[in-house]
């Protein structure tokens, strides 16, 4: 089993890459969504969150609110280094018991928006954890447009969002690959040709 982390800035395609990786043969494990399942009711996550920051980030059917989580965490560190003590082991158990499941002859995707600066896809209880970084890059302005154009999200929301996230720098500062995404659809297989060469 090969296990690879795959991230990308917000509007890069990171998406957009995991899929055709799956095309492909990869298997693809959507990291991000599993963070979404821990704090759903029930989840592994949950209890804990609600533990640490009360009702206030709880909405009236007495389920998680992740915007008004969000709001809370990402205007003060110590509350986002206190949601991902709580979360992040959550979601690699997750991982781990996905990767259970799997034969020894497959490449895992963990595709996923926090990978640097995080230990999501590393410190697996198993042991396990990816050994190669794929950067999904795109310019910010083809990044922006697309949030706006696609996405419809308000500009200023997404120049937002852009900032709130790693450097591109800090991102390639991690890449063992890097898939530039700022052509047309037809350049973007190709690149994800290439890369699975390069994978082996």
């Amino acid at each position: 089993m090969r296990i690879i982390g795959l991230t990308g800035g917000i509007g890069a395609g990171k998406s957009a890459v995991a899929a055709r990786m799956a095309e492909r043969g990869a298997v693809v494990i959507d990291v991000d969504a599993i963070g979404r399942q821990v704090l759903e009711p029930g989840g592994a996550a949950a209890a804990g969150v609600i533990d640490r920051f009360g009702e206030r980030v709880v909405d009236d059917d007495g389920r998680i609110d992740r915007s008004r989580l969000a709001k809370v965490v990402f205007s003060d560190r110590e509350a986002l280094a206190a949601l991902e003590d709580i979360s992040h082991p959550a979601i690699n158990a997750e991982i781990d018991r996905r990767l259970d499941a799997m034969g020894d002859d497959v490449l895992v995707v963990l595709d996923m928006a926090v990978l640097v600066g995080s230990r999501l896809g590393r410190d697996l209880p198993s042991g396990r954890g990816y050994d190669t970084v794929v950067v999904v890059d795109a310019p910010e302005e083809i990044r922006l447009a697309r949030l706006v154009g696609i996405r419809g999200m308000p500009e200023a929301d997404a120049r937002a969002r852009i900032a709130a996230q790693p450097r591109d720098a800090d991102r390639h500062a991690v890449a063992d690959h890097i898939v530039v995404n700022d052509g047309d659809l037809d350049s973007l297989d190709d690149a994800v040709d290439a890369l699975m060469v390069a994978l082996g």
